[in-house]
C-alpha cells in the first residue's frame, strides 16, 4: 500500500507540474490553473518529495526542467490528455460521444466540410471538434481520436484507412492560357510553373509521365493549396492541383485545364486512427461514412 501511494501522485500535484513544465514558470502555471504561485511551488515540491527526485533546476527568478523532469513531463502530459479524453467520453452514453478530428486545412474546407452536414444528419448524437494540422503530431500527447493525413500509411501504433488518391491536372487562368494558344504540352515548359511545398516533385513527375524533360528552374513556391490556387487564378503561372480541391474555381471558369492528363503518385489521403481507439463508436461511425463518401466521389470520376 505504501508503494502504491508513493508512485501514484495526486492529480493536483500532476496538474501543477504539467502546467509549470509547459509554461516554464510557476507564475504562469498559477495563472493558468487559477492558483497562487506559492500553491504551485508547494505542489511541485510535494511531488518531488514523494518521488524522491528533483524535476526542476531552480535559480532566484526562474525554474527549468532538468533531464529527469523533461522525460517525466512528456509522459505525464500524455497521460493527463488521455484522462481528459476518457472523462469526456464517459460523460456521454456509449453510443454517443465526441470525435476530435485533425484535418488538413484545404481538404477539410473544400471537400470534407460541405459533406459534414450529411454525416451529422445520420449521427446527430456525435459532436465533432476539428483541429487543422499541417505539421506532424503525436497521438500520445494530443487529444485526438483520428486524423486525416496525406502521404503514405507509416504511422506507428495506428491503423490507416485509405480514403482516396489525388488526381492532379495542370491549370491556369484563362487569360494566361490565351497567351500560349494554340496550347501544346511543349509550350507548358515555357510557362511559369507554381510549386507546392508539400508536393515538391509533383511537376517533375507529371512532366516525366508525359515524356517531357523537367526544367531546372524551380519557380514560385507556396505553402498552402489556397494560396497557390489564388496565385494561379490571378495569372502568376500554371499550377498542378487536385481536381477535388479546385472544383469551385473550375466551375466559375477562374481556372481552366491546360491538359486533361492527370497523374497519381503513391501517396493518398488516409484516416489515421490510434489502435486503441479503433472501436470507439464515433470513430467507427465516421470511418464507415467517410469511406462511403470517398467511394461516391471515385464513382463520379471527379
Amino acid at each position: 500500500m505504501i508503494y502504491h501511494k508513493r508512485v501514484f501522485p495526486s492529480t493536483s500535484m500532476l496538474l501543477a507540474f504539467d502546467s509549470a513544465a509547459r509554461t516554464g514558470s510557476f507564475t504562469a502555471a498559477a495563472k493558468e490553473l487559477n492558483l497562487t504561485q506559492g500553491a504551485i511551488s508547494r505542489q511541485v515540491a510535494a511531488l518531488e518529495n514523494q518521488l524522491d527526485v528533483t524535476l526542476f533546476t531552480r535559480t532566484k527568478k526562474t525554474v527549468q526542467l532538468n533531464d529527469i523532469g523533461r522525460a517525466y513531463a512528456q509522459e505525464i502530459h500524455g497521460a493527463l490528455q488521455r484522462i481528459r479524453s476518457a472523462s469526456l467520453n464517459a460523460m456521454t452514453s456509449p453510443l454517443n460521444g465526441i470525435l476530435n478530428l485533425a484535418i488538413l486545412p484545404t481538404f477539410g474546407t473544400r471537400w470534407l466540410m460541405p459533406k459534414i452536414p450529411q454525416f451529422l444528419e445520420r449521427h446527430p448524437e456525435i459532436t465533432i471538434n476539428f483541429v487543422s494540422k499541417l505539421s506532424p503530431f503525436d497521438f500520445r500527447t494530443e487529444n485526438l481520436h483520428s486524423a486525416i493525413h496525406y502521404g503514405t500509411p507509416n504511422w506507428n501504433d495506428t491503423v490507416s484507412t485509405f480514403i482516396m488518391n489525388e488526381k492532379a491536372i495542370p491549370v491556369c487562368s484563362p487569360k494566361l492560357l490565351q497567351q500560349y494558344r494554340p496550347m501544346t504540352l511543349d509550350k507548358l515548359l515555357g510557362m511559369p510553373l507554381l510549386h507546392l511545398e508539400s508536393r515538391p516533385y509533383a511537376w517533375a513527375n507529371w512532366l516525366s509521365h508525359n515524356g517531357l524533360e523537367p526544367t531546372a528552374e524551380q519557380g514560385m513556391l507556396f505553402e498552402e493549396f489556397s494560396t497557390i490556387a489564388q496565385a494561379a487564378v490571378t495569372g502568376l503561372g500554371a499550377a498542378l492541383l487536385p481536381t477535388i480541391l479546385i472544383q469551385g474555381e473550375m466551375d466559375r471558369k477562374e481556372l481552366v485545364a491546360i491538359s486533361d492528363v492527370s497523374f497519381k503518385d503513391e501517396s493518398g489521403y488516409y484516416l489515421v486512427t490510434p489502435t486503441d481507439k479503433m472501436e470507439y463508436p464515433p470513430n467507427s461511425a465516421f470511418r464507415k461514412w467517410l469511406v462511403g463518401a470517398a467511394k461516391e466521389l471515385t464513382e463520379t470520376g471527379i
